[in-house]
């Protein structure tokens, strides 16, 4: 019997460069970032108009997403700004390029 693969994903959002950030997972980024991008979110990332995925990372375990989470969200800010500066240095919007997104 085959197992189910399943995908998880840590991921961070920004509404500029150097901005508010929000740290969240999810197991449809795709889906999640249209949520955010369509505002259809009420809370935090919708109040503070963080819609820019600035970074995130793949995960196979649920576990291992949230303890990334929880561990990552008592990070200092410093910590936070570093880690997206190392893969993404320009704050891009990693999601820009990805179909049936209305422009933000």
């Amino acid at each position: 019997m085959f197992r189910n693969v399943h995908q998880y994903y840590l991921y961070i959002l920004s509404n500029k460069y150097n901005g508010t950030l929000y740290i969240g997972i999810t197991n449809d980024l795709e889906r999640r970032m249209f949520e955010h991008k369509n505002k259809l979110i009420e809370g935090f990332s919708k109040r503070y108009g963080l819609n820019r995925l600035v970074y995130f990372e793949t995960f196979q375990n649920i576990k291992d997403a949230i303890k990334r989470e929880k561990n990552m969200k008592k990070w200092k800010r410093e910590w936070k700004i570093k880690r997206i500066r190392e893969d993404n240095p320009n704050w891009s919007d990693l999601s820009k390029n990805w179909p049936n997104f209305k422009d933000t």
